[in-house]
């Protein structure tokens, strides 16, 4: 085969091998317009869910996830290298973690809208299908699902102490995801995603069920209290839990590519080691908030 021919054939992969989903956006439309993101999320995952489903039926609760988190990684990966790029500059820590905050914010509205879309087709698809799609998501929450509700200040001051460190070990595979993997945290945090969204379809479902009986406006006020509890309920505590698995994320990824850069030794790398060391301390406190919340403040209002 000629040189010419290899050539030719290698672009023409190279140009089919682009993903649709994954060219959508970039960093910098990202942080400029971070609301969007909520739309890409739920489309990187409708499609995800659908595709896990048609092509994989048995394993689909695990390869619809990986899928979605595919097709976020160069996002991820690409908003690294711009937010390191950032460190470089060597601005003050304040300012950074101000920039830092801009790809945190778009980060997050991803997240919605991957949360979204489970919820969605949990609740709209037929049990048959949701139950092959969210049968490990469903395993799990059956696992950790224990409840503080009703607990003495002893008990309540335990289960602090078991979801903050419980919380704290997954931020920590965030950031070492992210370290050793590059973009590797999306993963961990689109099966988050994946799981809350199955908590939140399974209790919007249960209590929709209740109300199938009533008609009209009367039915859909029901629906719609029911529908917004049902997202309230994890999102009180659960905003400030996820924005600290994309803030060590993120620390982790920044970290990963000034190695890569071979900046190690320079007064550069201090620089991105303290701004690093800097978003680890933001996201244990965003933990121990979070814990806060899910132990005395979500079972007074649910």
């Amino acid at each position: 085969m000629s040189v010419e021919r290899r050539k030719y054939i290698n672009k023409v992969m190279g140009v089919c091998g682009i993903m649709v989903l994954e060219s959508l956006v970039d960093p910098t439309k990202a942080e400029h317009h971070p609301r969007k993101m909520v739309w890409y999320g739920f489309l990187y995952t409708t499609v995800a869910i659908f595709v896990g489903w048609w092509v994989f039926y048995t394993y689909a609760s695990m390869i619809f996830v990986f899928l979605a988190a595919i097709a976020a990684v160069p996002l991820m990966y690409n908003t690294i290298k711009y937010e390191e790029k950032k460190d470089l500059q060597l601005q003050p820590e304040k300012i950074l973690i101000k920039e830092h905050g801009k790809a945190l914010s778009f980060f997050m509205y991803l997240f919605i809208g991957m949360t979204l879309a489970g919820v969605v087709w949990y609740v709209v698809l037929p049990s048959e299908m949701t139950g092959a799609l969210f049968e490990s998501q469903m395993s799990t929450i059956n696992a950790i699902n224990g409840g503080v509700t009703g607990l003495a200040f002893g008990e309540q001051m335990s289960a602090f102490t078991r979801i903050f460190l419980n919380n704290v070990k997954v931020m920590i595979f965030c950031a070492l995801f992210s370290l050793l993997y590059g973009a590797g945290a999306i993963f961990i945090l689109s099966w988050n995603a994946s799981v809350i969204s199955a908590a939140i379809g399974n209790s919007i479902r249960g209590n929709l069920a209740s109300y199938a009986h009533l008609a009209g406006f009367e039915r859909l006020a029901q629906y719609l209290n029911v529908i917004s509890v049902g997202l309230l309920k994890y999102v009180i505590h659960g905003v400030p839990e996820i924005l600290a698995y994309f803030t060590a994320g993120l620390a982790g990824g920044i970290i990963s590519i000034a190695i890569i850069r071979h900046d190690f030794g320079t007064k550069k790398f201090e620089h991105i080691v303290l701004d690093s060391a800097d978003l680890f301390l933001l996201s244990v406190g965003l933990l121990a908030v979070a814990a806060v919340l899910e132990v005395w403040v979500t079972p007074l209002i649910f």
